[in-house]
């Protein structure tokens, strides 16, 4: 700065900002970076990485099914649902989300960060309380920042903790996911719907984890207010829809910013998802081969004495804890053919940083043997590394 407190010539100074920021994450590991992904026809990785879990993102089927809608509709919707961009498709994929989930109404968005932060900015204000899970995903707490509400927060999955808080603020709402993306963990939705009945709070559950996965009967009208569901996920393709009662509908889409807004979900998407719920129900043996995939990673892994979770979902996290570990170990399995995620702060609490391994009915039994073989010598050469330099460390003595 000059003495004037001007800035001095040179680098802007919001320039000057971001590159420090750049380099202050990259120090502690936490550099986010783009990289390209290759087709399934280039690629030589075997992919645990992405939540297509029953593989219909590269269906023969529904590939027709997306150009079939292109060929009816068009590429894109051109406008927004309240000007021309709402079409049959839209209604078809509304009307059999809501024949699933006994749901009165429904509305589509694009992707389920713009349906969880769009509900939670237009349905609450200032004068609302709404109780939330601990880990509840980041759309959700930005759409409740931006709407001035008051977020108290139980601790992860714990019921105990939420009654204690829903008792205390009867007549509100509280939000939690089915199963959460990064523990890989199911939520005591019965639970929490029995509390919320009791004290006259709305349930709200952003099920894109779960939908397609877990039962229909897990989270459905029955026992939830809102339901959240995406398409990017167990149906392999892309959208979101938010589900509840005619009047919620009729209000979010009379004053939703986001879907007012934006242009709507292209009507040929909107075919291809109903396609793939069709295709879901109708090959109950990809559910069966999900199921059985995760079993064997985990029997592998425990006793090959990996540090997982208690997941029972196709998200399978293996602790590690430093940020640099465990980008290290993901780029070496990456050069060993798998292809995981590392997840680091802040997606997950500090500390904690870890593989995020996501398994898919598409999985070979070979692939799952081999994977969890390079996850045990990765990360026992670590430990080895680890505790080798913890004993040439200098020792001291307590005063």
């Amino acid at each position: 700065m000059t003495s004037l407190g001007l800035p001095a010539i040179g680098k802007h100074p919001i320039a000057l900002r971001i590159s420090e920021k750049l380099a202050e994450l990259n120090a502690a590991g936490l550099l986010r970076q783009r990289h390209v992904a290759a087709t399934s026809q280039q690629s030589v990785l075997i992919d645990f990485s992405h939540n297509d879990y029953l593989g219909l993102a590269h269906e023969p089927a529904l590939a027709q099914a997306l150009y079939d809608g292109a060929t009816v509709y068009g590429v894109g919707s051109g406008a927004s649902p309240l000007v021309s961009g709402y079409s049959q498709a839209h209604v078809a994929l509304e009307q059999g989300l809501c024949e699933i989930t006994g749901h009165q109404a429904c509305m589509l968005f694009s992707s389920g960060f713009s349906a969880n932060s769009a509900l939670m900015k237009t349905l609450f204000n200032p004068d609302d309380t709404v109780i939330a899970d601990k880990l509840v995903h980041a759309s959700v707490i930005d759409g409740l920042k931006d709407s001035g509400s008051k977020i108290s927060r139980f601790l992860h999955n714990e019921i105990n903790s939420a009654a204690r808080i829903i008792e205390r603020n009867p007549n509100t709402a509280v939000v939690t996911e089915s199963v959460f993306s990064m523990d890989g963990d199911i939520a005591p939705i019965v639970e929490l719907s029995d509390l919320c009945k009791q004290h006259g709070c709305w349930l709200i559950v952003d099920d894109a984890h779960g939908f397609g996965v877990l039962p229909s009967s897990f989270v459905n009208a029955d026992n939830v207010d809102i339901q959240v569901v995406t398409f990017g996920k167990a149906l392999g393709c892309q959208g979101a829809a938010i589900l509840a009662s005619t009047e919620v509908i009729d209000y979010l889409v009379a004053t939703c910013r986001e879907y007012i807004y934006s242009t709507a979900l292209a009507p040929a998407n909107a075919q291809l998802a109903l396609a793939a719920i069709n295709w879901q129900q109708t090959h109950p043996e990809l559910l069966e081969q999900l199921t059985a995939n995760i079993a064997l990673f985990r029997q592998l892994a425990l006793v090959n004495k990996l540090s997982i979770t208690s997941s029972t979902t196709a998200i399978q996290p293996i602790m590690i804890g430093d940020n640099h570990q465990v980008i290290a170990i993901a780029q070496q399995l990456k050069q060993r053919g798998f292809l995981v995620g590392a997840i680091r702060s802040p997606t997950v609490p500090k500390g904690q940083a870890r593989l995020r391994i996501t398994l898919n009915a598409q999985h070979q039994i070979n692939d799952i043997h081999a994977l969890v073989n390079s996850l045990t010598l990765l990360i026992h050469q670590y430990s080895d590394t680890d505790a080798k330099l913890g004993a040439l460390a200098p020792q001291t003595v307590a005063k």
